[in-house]
């Protein structure tokens, strides 16, 4: 029968939406963190009668013909790159952003990726760096004698120094937009890389037109609505179930067929 499979391929792309919401719910305090959404499609059909065929000698045409579905698949897992909430931190160099662009962050391996974490520190000969210690694109290091760090919203990073008035640029924060924010690939550790579905990155300096805005002593919370995230998962369990009805039944009408004497 071939409902036991098509209700079969129905329980692994439920099985599949309970991991991508359960993903989204362990991630709800992630800094940054965008929330995913799967997305499903229809199998191949089976023609018990094709549609269009003739169904005479006189080219009478067969109105709607009989096609049976196969199940369904996974078609995607997009990610909702809505903003978040800004939270307070009182941390002069959390930075979040307002509006689109991505931090550019410079890996080990001489790539660059791409993360909303402004989540920023000081490596030990000043340069500023995300929480594991990669230094965030382009450069900026603050000198030792410097306090008072201030990065304003057009992305200026500057400090005061002793003995010095005015205070002083040591660098500005670049932001990178790209033309299909959900085609970059996550890494982990709140990291993007570039795709081809991604397109090449366009640099600019936060404020200029096409980029967002940075706010100094805020960080970007998680976007995962809690409350729309666990009525999601009870309509992800229920349909669940429904399905798992299906091979019941399914099993029980061939128990009934293998009965018969």
């Amino acid at each position: 029968m071939r409902s036991l499979d098509i209700a079969g391929t129905g329980m692994l792309a439920q099985q599949t939406n309970v991991e991508v919401i359960s993903n989204n719910i362990a991630n709800m305090t992630t800094t940054g963190f965008k929330r995913r959404r799967a997305e499903f499609q229809d199998l191949l059909y089976q023609n018990l009668r094709r549609v269009g065929s003739n169904s005479s000698d006189a080219g009478t045409v067969v109105p709607s013909g009989a096609q049976v579905g196969l199940g369904v698949k996974t078609g995607a897992i997009y990610r909702i790159n809505e903003q978040g909430n800004l939270q307070q931190t009182s941390n002069s160099l959390d930075v979040a952003i307002k509006g689109t662009g991505h931090f550019q962050v410079t890996l080990p391996n001489g790539e660059t990726a791409y993360t909303r974490d402004g989540t920023f520190g000081l490596s030990p000969d000043g340069q500023i760096v995300t929480a594991d210690g990669y230094p965030i694109a382009p450069g900026i290091t603050v000198p030792p004698n410097a306090h008072d760090v201030t990065i304003n919203a057009g992305g200026e990073v500057q400090v005061k120094i002793d003995g010095q008035t005015a205070p002083q640029t040591v660098g500005t924060l670049q932001l990178a937009t790209f033309a299909n924010d959900a085609g970059l690939e996550a890494q982990g550790d709140n990291l993007l890389v570039a795709s081809a579905a991604s397109g090449q990155p366009v640099t600019g300096t936060p404020g200029s037109p096409g980029f967002g805005s940075v706010m100094q002593g805020f960080v970007e919370t998680s976007n995962v609505n809690v409350v729309s995230e666990i009525t999601n998962l009870i309509t992800a369990q229920r349909a669940y179930e429904m399905n798992s009805r299906v091979i019941t039944t399914s099993d029980q009408m061939q128990s009934t067929l293998t009965n018969l004497r």
